[in-house]
């Protein structure tokens, strides 16, 4: 689980529980079921017009599993893991296989495997899995495409909130007693809008945000994958192999391949 990602969204709950808290002696007066309908169930209902239910359950899904399980990807680990397996690949070593059926990274093992099969030729190893990396982030890349497209639908339901709560409002201004009810009426009318503004601003958008990096960081990863395997595939010399893939981390993560330990237990 992504602690931080979970840190995060209570922390943008606490903000603005601080904020309502902070901003009235009267709390209660920043709840308005209308308003909360109009904005949760307008969304839902634009969201579901715009790409289909079915796929509006998805992006919950989608959110879940790679920000809140899902984890930062560690460009040293997968650095260090190459650097293992082609020194296992190098020895023969009879653990490869099953180092390789150990390997958490799918992406990974999948090019591994492409590797061990020995039945293509390199340029199409290659190839298919650069189509493959392709293919990941083009997924990836349109869910957080999505998700940030219905951080648009929020704040224009709130106004929509607003509009019908006002329309209310002036109706009834005729009516005897009722500049007494208008300012608390009006205010109801506003907490829409507030509605609509907190949920674009404090979570759709920013996940949306966050989906796009995690986009941007898979398809590093695997391009990173990628060049370790056309490396592996001509036997580069271990000193030219480690130069390169450390050539993708910062001087601070740099990785010494005389430093870590081959085997199927050092890979996992």
């Amino acid at each position: 689980m992504n602690l931080l990602s979970v840190f995060s969204l209570i922390l943008a709950v606490v903000v603005l529980g601080v904020a309502i808290f902070t901003a009235s002696n009267n709390p209660r007066s920043f709840l308005d079921w209308h308003g909360l309908l109009v904005v949760l169930g307008g969304t839902f209902a634009a969201a579901a017009v715009s790409i289909q239910l079915d796929k509006v359950f998805l992006l919950i899904k989608i959110y879940i599993d790679r920000t809140i399980r899902g984890r930062k990807v560690d460009y040293q680990k997968v650095t260090r893991q190459l650097m293992i397996l082609a020194d296992m690949i190098r020895k023969e070593d009879p653990e490869i296989s099953n180092a390789v059926k150990d390997l958490k990274d799918p992406f990974m093992r999948d090019a591994l495997e492409l590797v061990l099969d020995d039945s293509l030729e390199k340029d199409s190893i290659v190839k298919v899995l650069y189509q493959r990396s392709n293919t990941v982030f083009e997924r990836y890349h349109l869910d957080a495409s999505r998700f940030k497209g219905l951080g648009k639908y929020p704040p224009a339901m709130g106004l929509l909130g607003a509009v019908t709560g006002m329309i209310a409002l002036l109706g009834g201004l005729g009516k005897p007693g009722a500049e007494k009810t208008m300012g608390p009426a009006m205010s109801i009318a506003l907490v829409a809008t507030l509605y609509g503004i907190a949920l674009a601003n404090f979570f759709i958008v920013p996940i949306g945000e966050s989906l796009m990096d995690s986009a941007k960081e898979m398809k590093r990863k695997n391009e990173i994958i990628i060049h370790g395997v056309k490396l592996m595939l001509d036997d580069t010399n271990p000193v030219l192999m480690e130069e390169e893939l450390n050539s993708f981390l910062l001087p601070s993560e740099r990785i010494d391949r005389k430093k870590i330990s081959g085997g199927k237990q050092a890979v996992a």
